[in-house]
């Protein structure tokens, strides 16, 4: 199944993620695993509780968790993943070592929501404004010090917002 907005983030982050840090990408974004994350260090069905689309590690830490939302953008969903992330405290994976990778100091967490299926005058977009602000009220909250959400369609963010995000994801692995 094709995810149009899953492969357009990656692609930024492509382009705008310094070489010196290393991108995990789930195979909805074109990638080739999956991202699984644990709320211990130890590696287990119990312990694991989300898996992410886009990791992105620098120094062998987790800097920056990306979630993309194409279908499901309750504000439920929303505010789920970016709590099953903040819960969680690390990643781990076979071909990064089997070893338990750990949250940086500051990690950063962008969340996409897909605006396409959008009515013309929906209150989405301001609800999840205020899904955002509240997010941001409460950092930091498992390790995660800054979060950010950012609202379109890939038309969007190929045109008006595509320097903003590529600015963002340069920003977080500073």
């Amino acid at each position: 199944m094709p995810h149009p907005l899953h492969e357009l983030i990656s692609e930024l982050a492509n382009e705008a993620i310094p070489s010196y840090c290393t991108k995990v990408i789930d195979p909805a974004c074109q990638g080739d695993q999956c991202i699984p994350l644990f709320c211990s260090d130890h590696r287990s069905l119990e312990t694991r509780i989300c898996n992410v689309d886009l990791l992105v590690l620098h120094s062998n830490r987790i800097r920056l968790i990306v979630e993309i939302e194409e279908s499901n953008v309750k504000p439920t969903q929303i505010a789920g993943k970016f709590l099953t992330s903040a819960l969680a405290s690390h990643f781990i994976h076979d071909r990064h070592g089997d070893s338990a990778i750990s949250k940086d100091q500051r990690v950063v967490f962008f969340q996409f929501v897909d605006t396409t299926r959008l009515k013309v005058k929906s209150a989405k977009r301001r609800q999840w404004r205020n899904i955002e602000r509240s997010i941001q009220s409460i950092l930091p909250l498992g390790g995660i010090e800054e979060y950010r959400l950012f609202c379109g369609d890939t038309e969007e963010f190929r045109g008006s917002a595509r320097q903003t995000v590529i600015d963002a994801f340069s920003q977080a692995c500073q």
